[in-house]
């Protein structure tokens, strides 16, 4: 997957230039070894201010700007439904494909992507930004340690109160569905990652708040083929005022991941040891970036694989089966 020289940048186009977008140009704009090349977005009045800051042509067609510009790589940071599409038409120009989770919207369209990047023989990678945390890698470390004892109990949360009426995040057309599919994204490779792969679950809808047609708030109870447990809170309609949105309970001692700081403690000790700084999404997507620059130059592997991705997508599926159902799923092998 190379064929690039070492000293010679990777041409970069961005398809999408909502919200996330504008931390992916940032951070391809501060790394030596990318190169923005063209935008493109059905609003043609948006990508054109968005291109014009940058100094690169802008494009409503994204299909036209692929066959015109063949960059090295293409960001995605479109809405789910438009996932496989533009991938696959990425991937049918040449480019490698860095695509915004979720990777899709069901099972069978991730599969089919990561079918297409494995016959053009190009890298597909989902972006995750939370596994380039260096507060969550760090927290890998110390799991794997040993000092908290056995893992017992993962806690996790992203409550926040959002407006979500104006958002294409409330389509389930276009979103797949609402919070669970949005942030749950995120919470089930956190978990895989520190905890290891799901074994079974059960989703709970809460109280539809916001007067939109996907769930506003929700939680996922998880377990892990160890028969660790998993709590995760999710919520567009509720604000948690806790400055810790992670915490690991072990048979011998605690730890919580924050937005500011993180840290443990042993159970036989009184004083919790600060290991982070809390999160910065910019270090985390910028993190994320350079790993896929890597791994397309043939130096560095994805933090994120194809299996991890498709595995998240399959999760999430599962998990919207279970709302309506008195009982547990079980994740087939």
């Amino acid at each position: 997957m190379n064929g690039n020289g070492n000293h010679v940048p990777l041409t970069f186009a961005l398809i999408g230039t909502g919200r996330i977008s504008q931390v992916h140009l940032q951070c391809l704009s501060k790394d030596p070894r990318c190169k923005l090349v063209a935008l493109a977005d059905i609003d043609a009045k948006a990508v054109k201010g968005v291109a014009e800051s940058y100094s690169v042509p802008a494009f409503e067609d994204p299909l036209e700007m692929l066959n015109t510009i063949k960059p090295h790589a293409v960001i995605l940071c479109t809405p789910p439904n438009t996932h496989r599409a533009l991938a696959e038409a990425a991937l049918a120009a040449g480019s490698h494909v860095l695509c915004e989770k979720p990777l899709a919207l069901t099972v069978e369209d991730a599969c089919a992507m990561i079918q297409k990047a494995d016959e053009a023989g190009l890298l597909l990678m989902m972006a995750s930004k939370f596994r380039y945390v260096q507060d969550i890698v760090r927290t890998k470390g110390v799991v794997d340690s040993g000092i908290l004892g056995e893992v017992v109990l993962f806690e996790n949360e992203f409550c926040s109160h959002v407006d979500m009426k104006s958002r294409w995040n409330s389509v389930a057309a276009v979103s797949g569905g609402g919070v669970l599919i949005d942030n749950g994204s995120h919470c089930v490779d956190i978990f895989r990652y520190l905890i290891g792969p799901v074994d079974n679950l059960q989703a709970v809808f809460g109280k539809r708040w916001q007067k939109i047609d996907v769930e506003d708030t929700c939680h996922l109870h998880l377990r892990s083929a160890d028969g660790t447990f998993g709590s995760i809170d999710l919520s567009w309609s509720i604000h948690k005022e806790d400055p810790y949105y992670l915490r690991i309970f072990g048979t011998e001692g605690t730890l919580e991941v924050g937005w500011k700081n993180s840290r443990y403690r042993q159970s036989e000790k009184l004083d919790w040891v600060n290991y982070g700084t809390g999160y910065d999404k910019l270090q985390a997507v910028g993190a994320q970036l350079g790993n896929f620059v890597e791994s397309v130059r043939g130096k560095g592997t994805p933090v994120i694989t194809v299996e991890d991705a498709l595995e998240s997508v399959r999760v999430i599926q599962c998990a919207y089966k279970t709302v309506d159902q008195t009982r547990w799923e079980e994740i087939a092998p």
